[in-house]
């Protein structure tokens, strides 16, 4: 191996072991261009090296999965002939180094994995993660990021329904930018990104290529950032939301004349990616010639057109007859088609220049045979993250729950949400804070009922303890799901960690996963697809581990989703569910000051699953006002909560009198409810699950029965959810 050889595969992210199996495959050196389709392809963020074994072990059946991974998006049954789509996906580093475009084409990245299996997106929702929120730099990519999901999402008139966002100290230097969409199709305009056919066209719909993205797998999502960040701009791409529009209604008609073999979006790696994992579907091979892609940039090497990123472009595969047919249609919606190569039978992608071969490679060495690495994990041996500061001294209810509101992780979100169109598409429900997962009808589109949809994960739990911090991220979606009557019918996940070859991570990835798998498999949900980014950290230390889960449900009836805020006067308060609150690794305890705990209390999955289908029938029966799970802050948090969402308030009896703060502000996500009806509903709840009467609906503030105990007034408690509001007025 020469010097030279060495210096170029390092550069591009290959180790030495990885270019020697190149070599090996290729039965030669590779050039320049063979070896950045190599680097990109077996990126970690294309390749999955570090996870894909792991990620073998989560359940990915179901009685309603209609596709599941391995495609563009997964597919769930929804009843009367349509299906959903979804998939959530990260965007972390680009927006690390420039949020507003890094965000910006997340959301479009995450829109064509939709419409590339056939279905029309219908709804958006976010998970992010910044530094504290005292952080000027927080709070630049925060607003970043926030106006670029809100620019891409509103111009192309998608809505954005709902999300969450979390301020902590180890994600100072990587945020953590996932986006989620949903779509909507009808089972038979579902389609693969398998190529198929020896013969047929291989056609470029879309925007011209250009520079911008240019080793944007390899820079950007499969390493560690560090101080030279701002020499990294140049990679994170441009999006341009009025194109996509066009592709996207370009390609569903396309779908719907079946005019099309195979259709997959160009994100990661480009056409490199795309092409060959195309191949690989179909088990045959693709012919591409360069000089036939449009380009924005003059002097575009052969090899810069092959990893390019930019946004906006789609890849399909057509019989030559139906040619003329799809020019028509594109010239319709204005979007440029230009047949770039075709599908051959030599299981290799070769890649032309005006017919001169300029690359070979088989396609079982790109794709079936990129290395997969058996992880090293480790349980660390020293806490991994520094306590945070103590900001919170008092032990009295009334004031730990005013500084709770206040605290960034629990401070309304209307100051996000207000930039997002929330109800573009007239299929909305119930939208952002409305109640504890979004509601999409289903009516207009030739359906009955309506989809829930939530997302949902908390990273400082996690580093607690990764297995059960993995399996409270599942409970605590599908708690918002049953608040709104749904019922589970598959899951997508993003998993957001960091170095995976250093020993504690691997663990914290490992027993994450795992939790993922036991908690899917107890509520028989199905993962049907989703996302890993590995490498987030820098020199200050690795994130905190955060799978990020995305589930969507059905439920019969729109008409009778329960709000999270208490809604009528008189109605009698209770908690229910399996609740066993813990304060260690909860929001009252980093206001504390506290260090991490390094488990978190087990959990009885059975009876916790219970409780939640009792709640969702409860819901579709009618018979409860409200319905809102226990989660970050604890119980006295979600009454207040409730409180503040219906403008109603409400006395709290009995009240403790021993040990305030951990039955107040202990937590355990996805395991309890507080919800409200009328006391003979609440009866009737009562015999499907535990329950404890709590209190009545009323009145202008929150107070135990005995005022002189507790009480703050509705006013104080909005006025003390307005932290977010206070940074971005």
């Amino acid at each position: 191996m020469t010097e030279t050889a060495v210096a170029r595969h390092r550069e591009l992210g290959l180790t030495d072991s990885e270019y020697e199996r190149i070599v090996d495959k290729l039965g030669r050196e590779p050039n320049a261009l063979e070896l950045a389709v190599f680097s990109l392809v077996w990126s970690e963020h294309c390749a999955y090296k570090h996870s894909k074994k792991l990620l073998r072990s989560l359940p990915t059946e179901g009685r309603h999965l209609l596709m599941g991974p391995g495609e563009n998006a997964g597919a769930v049954d929804v009843g009367d002939g349509l299906a959903i789509a979804f998939k959530v996906e990260s965007h972390n580093h680009p927006s690390a180094v420039e949020p507003f475009q890094g965000a910006a084409t997340g959301v479009g990245g995450i829109l064509r994995d939709v419409f590339a299996v056939g279905a029309r997106p219908i709804a958006v929702l976010d998970s992010l993660r910044f530094g504290e929120l005292s952080s000027a730099r927080s709070r630049f990519l925060l607003d970043g990021a926030v106006a670029g999901i809100g620019h891409y999402g509103n111009s192309i008139g998608v809505a954005t329904v709902g999300g969450e966002v979390y301020f902590e100290g180890p994600y100072e230097h990587n945020c953590l930018v996932n986006a989620m969409c949903l779509g909507l199709a009808p089972h038979d305009r579902l389609i693969r990104s398998a190529a198929a056919g020896v013969g047929n066209l291989v056609v470029l719909l879309g925007a011209r290529t250009g520079r911008d993205g240019i080793g944007g797998a390899s820079v950007l999502a499969s390493a560690e950032l560090d101080a030279e960040d701002d020499s990294k701009r140049p990679t994170v791409q441009i999006g341009d939301p009025f194109e996509e529009k066009r592709v996207l209604e370009c390609c569903l008609e396309l779908l719907d004349k079946e005019v099309l073999v195979s259709l997959q979006d160009l994100g990661a790696a480009g056409l490199s990616s795309s092409a060959s994992e195309m191949a690989s579907g179909g088990d045959v091979g693709v012919d591409l010639d360069v000089s036939l892609v449009p380009r924005r940039e003059e002097g575009m090497e052969p090899f810069e057109v092959m990893i390019s990123e930019s946004q906006e472009r789609m890849l399909c595969v057509i019989e030559p007859e139906r040619m003329v047919q799809l020019e028509e249609i594109c010239a319709r919606w204005e979007v440029r088609a230009s047949a770039i190569g075709e599908v051959t039978d030599s299981r290799c992608l070769r890649v032309l220049d005006d017919g001169e071969l300029v690359g070979d490679m088989p396609v079982e060495a790109l794709v079936d045979e990129c290395p997969l690495y058996d992880l090293a994990p480790e349980p660390p041996r020293e806490p991994v993250y520094a306590a945070p500061p103590r900001v919170l001294d008092s032990s009295d209810p009334r004031e730990v729950l005013l500084a709770l509101m206040d605290s960034a992780n629990l401070s309304s979100r209307r100051p996000l949400f207000e930039q997002y169109d929330p109800v573009v598409g007239s299929r909305t429900v119930r939208g952002p804070q409305q109640a504890d997962a979004a509601v999409l009808k289903l009516e207009d589109d030739g359906g009955t009922g309506a989809i829930a949809v939530s997302i949902d994960g908390n990273g400082r739990r996690v580093a607690c303890d990764p297995y059960w911090g993995a399996v409270e991220a599942v409970l605590e979606c599908a708690a918002n799901l049953a608040c709104v009557g749904a019922e589970p019918l598959g899951l997508t996940n993003c998993l957001n960690f960091g170095n995976p070859e250093k020993p504690q991570v691997a663990w914290q990835l490992t027993e994450a996963v795992r939790g993922l798998g036991d908690a899917c498999r107890a509520l028989e949900v199905p993962v049907v697809g989703g996302n890993v980014s590995l490498y987030n950290e820098s020199g200050g230390g690795p994130i905190y581990p955060t799978p990020v889960v995305g589930m969507v449900g059905k439920l019969p009836d729109a008409a009778r989703t329960a709000p999270a805020g208490f809604a009528r006067e008189g109605d009698t308060i209770a908690f229910c569910g399996e609740f066993t609150p813990v304060p260690a690794g909860s929001e009252l305890a980093k206001l504390q000051g506290e260090a991490l705990p390094t488990q978190l209390a087990p959990r009885d999955l059975a009876k916790t699953w219970l409780a939640h289908e009792a709640v969702r029938d409860a819901v579709r029966a009618g018979w409860l006002s409200s319905a809102h799970d226990v989660a970050e802050g604890g119980l006295l948090v979600a009454i207040a909560e409730s409180c503040v969402a219906g403008g109603l308030g409400a006395t709290v009896d009995p009240w403790p009198d021993s040990d305030q703060l951990h039955w107040l502000f202990g937590e355990c996500p996805g395991g309890g409810f507080v919800v409200s009806g009328s006391r003979e509903a609440i009866e009737r709840l009562a015999e499907r699950t535990p329950l404890t009467l709590f209190g009545t609906v009323g009145g202008d503030s929150l107070r135990a029965a005995d005022p002189a105990l507790f009480e703050v007034s509705l006013a104080e408690l909005n006025e003390a959810s307005g932290s977010l509001a206070a940074a971005f007025p």
